[in-house]
């Protein structure tokens, strides 16, 4: 069976950043402070690496859904043994929620997340007629995004991430660390909600970028530009910055070790 038809994601979930309008000046001002923010992450953060074979759409879906309010490693931890304890996809959507729900207890949520997975599953079966979301691939990155959105639990940024992480394109994710980053450093002025960032930041992240600045945006949200405590002080971006609660105070520089894993690398 076909899968349903697009749901005009331009028209129907661009939110406030359909209303806010830039001009020629505002759009060009942004983009070089996009770029040169980029630049100054790589300079302090490095270029992530790339694993050279790229998961496959419907692990990357999984994966995104199991690393949804928790920490990449304990999501990890979830879904390396989600794949252990059912080898195909198949096989986990025959099973048991109680079975599914023991199984990725580690990840946080396992009542809605074993729910989720499941039913997701057997959507694309009914969709395509297997377990696989290769049919994908042909259409453009709008309709993916549509496409995906329609699934119960799947929002723009999981969405996006199997844009970036499985189909390798140029789309920038947007979630709670790189919402924050965006906001405190004047990216997108007014945004309420990460999915009004991912519209705003579009046509500001420079070409062939997308994956460098989302992984370090999120790094750096991790160690310096922190939610309850940001340390302003070690902060290179901080002449950048218009978060009200900035503050000059030194504070030593975390471990980064404690910071760089990244599941949807690690899938």
């Amino acid at each position: 069976m076909s899968a349903p038809q697009a749901l005009s994601l331009t028209k129907t979930n661009t939110g406030s950043a359909g209303r806010t309008k830039l001009n020629r000046s505002q759009l060009a001002r942004l983009r070089r402070k996009v770029r040169r923010i980029s630049a100054v992450l790589e300079r302090n953060l490095g270029v992530p690496r790339r694993k050279s074979e790229k998961p496959r759409p419907l692990d990357m879906l999984v994966a995104t859904i199991l690393s949804q309010n928790t920490n990449d490693k304990n999501s990890h931890r979830a879904y390396t043994e989600l794949r252990r304890r059912f080898p195909s996809w198949e096989s986990l959507a025959e099973a048991s929620l109680s079975s599914i729900r023991s199984v990725i207890r580690s990840g946080g949520m396992a009542n809605q997340k074993s729910v989720r997975i499941r039913d997701i599953l057997l959507t694309v079966k009914h969709w395509f007629g297997r377990y696989s979301l290769s049919s994908l691939e042909r259409l453009t990155d709008d309709e993916i995004i549509d496409q995906l959105i329609s699934l119960h639990g799947v929002g723009v940024k999981t969405a996006a991430c199997v844009l970036l992480f499985s189909l390798g394109r140029d789309v920038f994710p947007v979630d709670t660390h790189v919402f924050r980053v965006c906001s405190r450093l004047g990216l997108t002025p007014g945004s309420k909600a990460p999915d009004d960032t991912f519209f705003r930041m579009r046509p500001l992240v420079p070409r062939g970028k997308s994956h460098t600045l989302h992984t370090n945006m999120i790094r750096f949200g991790r160690r310096i530009c922190r939610s309850a405590v940001p340390r302003c002080g070690i902060c290179p971006l901080y002449g950048d910055c218009v978060y009200e609660g900035k503050k000059r105070a030194i504070r030593n520089s975390p471990s980064p070790a404690d910071h760089d894993f990244m599941l949807l690398d690690n899938v």
